[in-house]
């Protein structure tokens, strides 16, 4: 085997790793169609109902067919809360498992969420489970998203 295959193959898992955690605007993922049922398993509210997660499922593309949509202040100048999908790299993730999802919040971060997805890994041909954490500023919009990994 060539060194330069034997450095692309022990890099694969760090590869897997480095993959960002995107933050998009909503779009054709976000559709009502495309949330699991039943939807309140798949949804849930905090900030006296101010803040949205929801769980999507667009079935395709099969290692990214599960997205993270967040409805939050601020409000948008016609009125309505942002709309924003998480996502991996571009695409959703390859599962999650919205019923671990938790919430905390803390007065200088703001809201702070993790909950468990489903991450492909080409290394192994399987996907690993990690630990998604991200933060909500109500007041900027701002979500910081990142994968942990240990």
């Amino acid at each position: 085997m060539s060194r330069l295959a034997t450095i692309a193959l022990c890099c694969l898992p760090l590869v897997a790793q480095a993959q960002p955690i995107t933050v998009s605007d909503c779009d054709w993922q976000s559709n009502a169609q495309n949330i699991p049922e039943p939807w309140e398993a798949h949804s849930r509210t905090f900030a006296n109902g101010n803040v949205r997660l929801t769980m999507l499922d667009t079935i395709e593309p099969a290692l990214g067919w599960a997205w993270l949509m967040v409805q939050s202040p601020p409000e948008q100048d016609w009125g309505g809360r942002q709309c924003k999908l998480l996502g991996l790299d571009g695409a959703g993730f390859a599962g999650m498992k919205f019923d671990t999802l938790n919430a905390d919040y803390d007065p200088s971060v703001g809201l702070m969420f993790s909950l468990l997805v489903d991450v492909f890994n080409p290394a192994t041909g399987d996907s690993d489970t990690l630990p998604l954490w991200l933060t909500l500023n109500q007041s900027t919009g701002a979500i910081d998203a990142k994968l942990r990994h240990d």
